[in-house]
């Protein structure tokens, strides 16, 4: 049975005075000391609020921090709206790691046949993920069984352990035929001027009914805490006729083509370096030396980008707090940009997209919709013809579900949230070095996520085809602390068993 409900918001925690704090904050502006917020007057509260507000001089209201407890949201409305942009901070249920027992899903205000054509297509995927999950199990435990070296004197707690790590790992790759429409449960924490800027912007992105529900919520219990913070200032919602995204035109089948288009460009990549400084070494050379006041007979390039990248000359490297953007040595790496086309499923680019100091144009998927399949299958699942069979099958269940839902009328809004976690997304991204820098540290130790490893693994290639001098030291943790720190390996019980610090990047990834 389809367990669908409203959105659940609950105010975890607020300032005290939110509205008065941000007056106070302004006042201290033009003022020797810092103004409490019992010294606020009914009349500064109706001139300051609206002054500041009106004028853009937003970050008194940036002070206030609201931190809700979301349940009963979309995947789909998460990943659209709630982490589209990057200041926020959110704790997410896992779907890698928690077993999706009961099917939980968003259901759109529709009836009839739709209806039921919707609700058939989250019950039916939820049936291939048990399916996936029981084929996959054992394939994922005789790896992790040669992975962990188990012998017949292993420790039978141990082995208990790589059998639920094994079950671990099926879910996680079975979660690829769940629907977008999914439910999940986190806490989601904003500043009050993003606030704001989430309730004007209700409108955009996949996920606008959903999007107002939420954000609605969010506001009421606002201002249930403190009226002041939206009713003495804010703005409404912009209509979603006056969004200049709205004025673009959408043929049902336009999506099919770009597909065709952007993947013929990949050439069978997970990511192509699609633009890069041609002097990027030369460019933060000079920057190191900017930071020190040297020229080039004083450091060369070697030394300077020796400094700032080696791990074995910049400790920083080593530190597992990524204390990055406080070094006046590595903000030096900001000034070398590389951007990347690239194509994830939509649960693995539910992953990267948390890395937002690497921000992407992300696809409108109500633009990019495609009539046929259009979906990324893990590596497991192809290696095993039954749990591919399995698959390629919810794949076509999900698609006709969502064309069927179309010819019946449905806003492609709504027909979309039956897609799998599959499904495929296009898209261009770009950072800094000091921002992708940390990424591919994180992302290229083999217990990432399999996507965003290849990706990964594809953009150092490239990065390091490019500029040498640079690709020398990216690796994973593992790599990084060769040699130099204690332990290599920074997951703990989580090593994944293969000593990559001795064959990078040559090392092969099984699991």
């Amino acid at each position: 049975m389809l367990f669908t409900a409203p959105p659940t918001v609950t105010l975890r925690s607020a300032p005290a005075k939110p509205f008065d704090g941000a007056i106070a904050a302004a006042r201290t502006c033009y003022s020797p000391r810092v103004i409490g917020t019992e010294e606020i007057t009914d009349r500064q509260r109706d001139t300051i609020g609206t002054l500041t507000f009106d004028a853009g001089h937003h970050t008194v209201y940036q002070h206030a921090h609201f931190e809700f407890g979301l349940e009963n949201v979309s995947r789909q409305f998460v990943w659209s709206f709630l982490h589209s942009y990057p200041f926020y901070n959110s704790e997410q249920s896992s779907q890698r790691y928690v077993r999706l027992k009961e099917p939980r899903a968003f259901v759109p205000p529709i009836a009839g046949e739709a209806l039921r054509v919707y609700e058939a297509a989250i019950l039916r995927a939820w049936d291939r993920y048990a399916e996936l999950s029981a084929l996959l199990k054992d394939d994922t435990l005789a790896i992790l069984r040669k992975l962990r070296y188990v012998r017949p004197t292993t420790n039978p707690d141990r082995l208990k352990q790589i059998d639920r790590d094994a079950e671990k790992r099926a879910i996680e790759t079975a979660r690829y035929v769940i629907p977008i429409a999914a439910f999940t449960s986190m806490v989601h924490t904003v500043s009050g001027i993003v606030l704001h800027r989430l309730h004007r912007m209700a409108n955009t992105g996949d996920t606008p009914f959903e999007a107002r529900a939420v954000i609605g919520e969010m506001v009421r219990a606002v201002r249930q805490w403190d009226p002041l913070f939206f009713d003495k200032v804010g703005l409404s919602p912009i209509d979603r006729h006056d969004l200049p995204e709205a004025g673009f035109p959408r043929p049902r089948d336009g999506g099919d083509g770009f597909a065709a288009a952007f993947d013929a460009r990949l050439n069978g990549r997970w990511s192509r370096l699609r633009s890069a400084p041609e002097d990027a070494e030369a460019i933060v050379a000079d920057a190191v030396r900017a930071v020190f006041g040297l020229d080039a007979a004083q450091m060369s390039d070697d030394e300077a980008l020796d400094r700032v990248l080696n791990p074995s000359t910049n400790r920083y490297r080593l530190d597992v707090l990524n204390v990055s953007y406080h070094s006046p040595l590595m903000r030096a790496l900001h000034h070398a940009t590389y951007v990347f086309e690239k194509r994830l499923s939509h649960t693995a680019d539910s992953q990267d997209q948390r890395h937002r100091m690497v921000p992407a144009s992300r696809p409108l998927m109500a633009f990019a919709d495609t009539t046929a399949p259009d979906y990324i299958t893990p590596r497991l699942i192809a290696a095993n013809p039954r749990a591919r069979a399995v698959y390629e099958c919810a794949m076509r269940e999900a698609w006709t579900a969502k064309n069927r839902l179309l010819d019946l009328g449905v806003p492609l809004e709504f027909a979309l949230y039956v897609l799998p976690n599959a499904k495929t997304l296009r898209f261009i991204e770009s950072g800094s070095l000091l921002a992708l820098l940390h990424k591919w540290t994180l992302r290229t130790c083999f217990n990432a996520q399999e996507e965003i490893y290849l990706a990964s693994m594809d953009e150092i290639a490239q990065v390091g085809a490019a500029h040498p001098r640079i690709g020398r030291h990216i690796g994973p943790p593992c790599v990084v602390r060769n040699g130099l720190v204690s332990p290599r390996c920074t997951e703990g019980a989580h090593f994944c068993g293969v000593p990559v610090w001795r064959d990078f990047p040559a090392a092969v990834r099984t699991l």
